[in-house]
Order: C-alpha cells, then structure tokens, then sequence
C-alpha cells in the first residue's frame, strides 16, 4: 500500500553505487527520517518504501533515471581561472555554489583545471550512477502540526535543529 502524505517515515540503510562502494548509511540508532509526500527523498525510493511492512528489508536498486539523471555533457561549463576570487587556491575536486540569474542556488564541482581553464560540473555527483538501497522500514506514524509546519521531521521531545 502507498505511503500516505504527511507521515513520518523512519529508515534504515545503507546505499551502495555500480562498484559497491558505500556512499551513505543510517541505522536504527540513528535512522533517515523523512515527511512523505514532500519530495524529501527520491521519488522512486518512497514508492518502493510503501510496498514495505515496519521491520522488513528490501534491496532497491534505482536506475540513473530514477535516482540523480543520466550524466549530461551539457551541464559542464569552462570557465577563466579569473571567475574564481583571488585568495581562493582551488583544485580539482573542489565544490562551490553558484547563484543563477533567478537566485537559486547552483552547486558544482571543478572537474578539471587546464592551465587558466577550469571545467565546471553542474552534474549532481550521484548522475549516471545505479544506486542500490538495502533499506529497512523501522517506523511510520503521522506527522505532527509543528512538524508540518516546519517542513521537516523533529527528534523525540520536540523540535531539534
């Protein structure tokens, strides 16, 4: 059965990439939280939660179109050194934070530096990747007021930050 909107939803993980490398974990002593319904998580990742009972685990396995995109060769920018203030020594590797011209917020990543070049990756860095989740559901209940409010799940006893 779906998972309804406005639940809390409390889970278990750990995510692996193509290669098995893990990427992020959360457990039982300190599990994801997240409200349903409010495009927190990957959308293909809730729907498979709410094929789930409380205490069972499943492997999800996302496609690169259900989890970060396919790479696009479109998102990488080449930029003069100059862009970059002065005081900053940067290297490949390095994120930042851009601003588009409507104000939102942009991060990327330097993938490359020839010479006074340097190569932008607007990619998220999950892009292109399959992602496996072995994933358990610890727990459901509804959100409260204040939680829905603040648009975020709090910790037991009330609103933590």
């Amino acid at each position: 059965m779906p998972l309804k909107s406005n639940q809390v939803v409390s889970i278990g993980y750990t995510l692996t990439d193509d290669d098995g490398n893990i990427l992020d974990t959360a457990n039982s002593l300190s599990p994801f939280s997240f409200i349903s319904g409010k495009n927190q998580i990957l959308p293909a990742l809730e729907e498979k939660l709410g094929e789930m009972l409380i205490g069972s685990k499943k492997i999800v396995v996302l496609q690169p179109e259900e989890g970060y995109g396919v790479y696009d060769e479109m998102a990488l920018q080449i930029v003069n050194k100059s862009e970059f203030p002065a005081d900053v020594n940067i290297e490949e590797g390095m994120s930042f934070v851009a601003d588009s011209p409507d104000g939102r917020e942009m991060p990327f990543i330097i993938k490359k530096i020839d010479g006074d070049d340097v190569t932008l990756d607007f990619n998220h860095p999950l892009a292109g990747k399959t992602l496996t989740f072995n994933v358990e559901l610890l727990s459901l209940r509804d959100a409260s007021q204040e939680e829905l409010s603040h648009g975020h799940v709090h910790g037991g006893g009330g609103h933590h930050h």
